[in-house]
């Protein structure tokens, strides 16, 4: 009996690994009733299912993923952190060509901002890495029209009073000068580019941080997620798969 016992998962976590939704959207599902399980409908959190149960969602059957996998994909501008776009503009899942399964974003990359992006068919890992408990930090590289003045730096360190409350402190670094062009001719202002790191996942907050303390961003881009970074070797729109050491140390920071 100890054996059957320790073959049970809960639905949720089995619907999560499967690709079909995070852990939290997983039990949402359950709760209103849309997930089956051996033809029953189940409607309350708790349920846990073998590995041979057939299972499915809204009358569809859920496809157990037997491996996980994780890639690491550095997004372009002008490309859509989601599965589908009904405007029909291109996702990020359109140039995961080659891929052997179907994988999700690891959270969200505003369409104008590049860089770093995750996607996994690991429902579990990608639920905890964007809950703020685990604090996953993400760097970004930030340009604005300078020079950037010491109290708008103390205010990103310390924290920026936003609509939506005030945001953790982060760690803010000048980064470099870009020369300006001979036929320039105003020695007022100057493209600066700085590096922030946050650990928080509000909607556009780096672009909102910079903007109330008065330096709009002009470009923006991820250069690390957690410890993974694109580094120079990943080209616009391309992706790779993640090492061993790569997975163990993003599972290890999300507690599994």
């Amino acid at each position: 009996m100890a054996q059957d016992k320790e073959s049970k998962e809960r639905l949720q976590k089995v619907l999560a690994q499967a690709g079909v939704a995070s852990r939290r959207h997983a039990e949402q599902l359950i709760l209103e009733g849309r997930v089956s399980v051996n033809g029953v409908k189940i409607s309350a959190l708790g349920h846990k299912v073998e590995t041979d149960d057939y299972i499915e969602v809204d009358g569809k059957p859920v496809q157990r993923s037997e491996k996980p996998h994780y890639y690491l994909l550095n997004k372009p501008v002008s490309v859509i952190t989601s599965v589908y776009d009904p405007q029909g503009r291109p996702t990020v899942t359109d140039l995961m060509k080659g891929v052997p399964v179907r994988v999700y974003p690891v959270g969200r990359l505003d369409y104008d901002t590049s860089g770093a992006l995750l996607l996994t068919n690991d429902g579990e890992l990608a639920h905890r890495l964007m809950h703020p408990s685990y604090g996953v930090e993400k760097t970004y590289r930030v340009w604005v029209q300078g020079p950037v003045g010491i109290s708008a730096l103390d205010n990103l360190r310390q924290g920026v009073l936003l609509e939506d409350g005030n945001t953790a402190p982060a760690i803010v670094e000048r980064v470099c000068v870009v020369p300006k062009k001979s036929t320039e001719k105003s020695k007022s202002s100057r493209l600066e580019i700085l590096e922030v790191t946050i650990h928080e996942g509000r909607n556009r907050q780096v672009r909102r941080m910079f903007a109330a303390v008065g330096y709009p961003v002009l470009k923006l881009e991820r250069v690390r997620f957690g410890s993974l970074s694109q580094g120079n070797t990943l080209r616009s729109g391309a992706y790779r798969a993640l090492t061993k050491e790569e997975i163990q140390e993003l599972r290890s920071k999300a507690g599994l």
